[in-house]
């Protein structure tokens, strides 16, 4: 049969999201598309003697998920060099950690947690010391990123970096200082991030080859999460095409395991003009494959329109010569019909670009260009209805998840319970897609991102959104698939389980429509198919994962010792994670004394233990009575 399926996966719980064809238990891909999506009787005929056939044992399967705004090429280039606090739920867990890694790096190398976590994912409640830090690293050189907000350095570090009583006060930040003027060892972003991005800088890097290996394996992870799209979103320091070479090399050897969309983002505060005049010269809109190609500018345009999420201080104004500079890049993006996307933190710089977007769009018709803001988390109803008459799009990340105790803090509670107001977007008809904006300010978990729409939480487990601003996990999900989509200007080309799509999927180790919100964000996958190809497989399906990266380079690398998310490097890994979870959730420190419960179980069987007001509460047994 020449026309047979290279591959047959059946036996399945399909959720397609083609509304012609919603559910199926059976689909054929040939050459990396799907080539029929139905029953097992229908589709299992089309086998031929070469047809691969894949048992899915019965098991929910869902379209790839492909992330928003993802810095993953930059994340890829430094991931083997990073200590990774995602979903690590006490202090003295991420410490023990530390303080193993510092024991196995050798010098000059140091030691980085990278963002993705917040003090408030912690029973403490709290960031380590610097005196913590010089206890467990009198030598080594630490580094710590918490959020977009502060960095904390112990005094190997400042050593390396060479700040000293004598070092100028940065623009754009602070250098906390002692009594006698010597640095401390905290950095504070205020009211930008320069001052942590230029630190961040200074440490080693590791070399081509090593970035290879570390970008195979940060997708690895992303794999491993159910990730197989993104949308890059550039970032700081990462210039093109210079730090673009390694990406290529894995497109060009057909080794990427991630779709990969990238946006352009100006390097060059003041020569922003220069930077997009050279680029829509230099490179072409769309050029490239189905796994790498080029999606317009963005998400920096221009640094005066940059205001930066820290929500432990004031809201930033933007500068008097921002309309003007966003104007030059804008009308030169749209004369070239590149889209574009625009970080914007609060409504008042929202606001402020949509004149710019409107004024422009008189001579220059923006209609049809895929552009859209980035974050919003403030967004009025006027501007909303402004992006929607111009024919824009907002992407969402979960970053209130990560910050959204600081929100509250300074706006209060009523402010928070529609930040973003993703609820009211999706109901105006605008263009919505959700990510995570990983991997510094929030954790590359796409689950994570998918609970917080979900139940409105933050990974502190503080309520932000009232039931009526919550999804239901369909839509939740469609924000992470098919609606992406546009984003990227690839629709109808995947983001579903359809005839002629992509032939992207993934069989969760859980089912995202049954199992308890509380389970969300705990999610895995046990089957990550990119193209037809599997990519990453475990549980049921770990024999058919037989192309894993070497080994993590350097052999120090925190990744052989930690892996990524939550710590979970084997199934004992991944216990004591929901294990600290659960004890988080009920303020208990080890196994309960007077019951004897273990947490573990607790939290993982069916007793509904995530009704804090119940008899089981999140314990399994009624340990108020201690």
């Amino acid at each position: 049969m020449m026309n047979a399926p290279d591959t047959i996966f059946h036996r399945g719980l399909l959720t397609t999201f083609d509304r012609s064809n919603p559910t199926a238990s059976a689909v054929a891909i040939k050459d990396g598309v799907f080539t029929a999506v139905g029953h097992d009787s229908e589709v299992m005929k089309l086998a031929g003697p070469s047809t691969k056939i894949i048992d899915l044992k019965g098991r929910r399967v869902l379209p790839g998920l492909i992330d928003n705004h993802l810095h993953i090429i930059r994340g890829g280039l430094n991931f083997n060099m990073e200590l990774r606090w995602d979903g690590v739920w006490s202090l003295a867990d991420a410490m023990a950690m530390l303080k193993k890694q510092v024991a196995i790096t050798p010098p000059p190398q140091w030691v980085r947690v990278v963002g993705g976590f917040t003090e408030h994912q912690f029973a403490e409640k709290r960031l380590p010391t610097i005196d913590e830090l010089n206890a467990v690293a009198p030598d080594t050189p630490v580094f710590i990123l918490h959020l977009y907000d502060r960095a904390i350095l112990n005094g190997a570090a400042l050593r390396a970096v060479g700040y000293t009583k004598d070092t100028p006060e940065p623009p754009g930040g602070e250098i906390m200082r002692d009594a006698q003027g010597n640095p401390t060892g905290l950095l504070l972003a205020k009211p930008n991030a320069n001052i942590l991005y230029a630190t961040l800088a200074k440490g080693p890097k590791l070399p081509f080859e090593y970035q290879v290996n570390s970008t195979r394996h940060f997708m690895r992870e992303l794999n491993r999460l159910g990730v197989t799209g993104a949308i890059d979103a550039g970032g700081g320091f990462q210039n093109y095409p210079e730090d673009y070479a390694v990406i290529q090399k894995l497109s060009d050897e057909g080794q990427l395991t991630i779709r990969l969309a990238y946006n352009l983002f100006t390097q060059k505060p003041k020569g922003e003009k220069q930077d997009f005049l050279n680029w829509t010269q230099t490179s072409k809109y769309k050029q490239g494959t189905d796994y790498f190609r080029h999606n317009g500018a963005g998400e920096m345009l221009v640094f005066s329109a940059a205001d930066f999420e820290d929500f432990r201080v004031p809201r930033p104004d933007m500068p008097p010569e921002m309309e003007g500079e966003l104007e030059e890049v804008v009308r030169i993006l749209a004369q070239n019909k590149w889209p574009w996307r625009l970080h914007a933190t609060y409504d008042e710089t929202i606001s402020r670009a949509l004149d710019v977007f409107e004024k422009v769009n008189q001579e220059i018709p923006l209609d049809g260009l895929h552009w859209f803001f980035d974050h919003a988390e403030t967004i009025s109803d006027a501007s909303i209805d402004r992006i929607a008459a111009l024919g824009g799009g907002i992407a969402v990340q979960h970053r209130m998840a990560y910050q959204g105790e600081y929100f509250v803090e300074r706006y209060g509670y009523g402010a928070a319970e529609a930040t973003p107001p993703v609820k009211k977007i999706i109901d105006k008809g605008v263009k919505i897609s959700a990510g995570t904006d990983a991997t510094r300010v929030a954790s590359y978990n796409p689950w994570v991102s998918l609970a917080w729409l979900v139940t409105g939480m933050t990974v502190g487990g503080l309520r932000l959104y009232p039931q009526r601003n919550c999804l239901d996990r369909e839509t939740a999900l469609r924000m992470w698939t098919e609606n992406v989509t546009w984003f990227s200007n690839e629709e109808g080309k995947k983001g579903r389980i359809a005839v002629g799509q992509l032939a992207d999927l993934i069989v969760p180790d859980r089912d995202f429509f049954s199992c308890a919100e509380s389970e969300i964000a705990d999610t895995t996958s046990d089957l990550t198919v990119v193209g037809g190809r599997i990519v990453y497989g475990a549980g049921d399906f770990k024999s058919l994962d037989d192309t894993p990266p070497p080994p993590a380079m350097p052999d120090w690398s925190p990744v052989r010792s930690f892996g990524g998310y939550g710590n979970w490097v084997g199934s004992d890994g991944k216990a004591a994670a929901i294990r600290a979870h659960a004890m988080q959730s009920c303020s208990c420190t080890n196994l309960c004394g007077v019951h004897g419960h273990n947490h573990a179980r607790a939290w993982a069987g069916k007793l509904p233990v995530s009704d804090l007001k119940s008899f089981w509460g999140a314990l399994g047994c009624a340990c108020w009575a201690v």
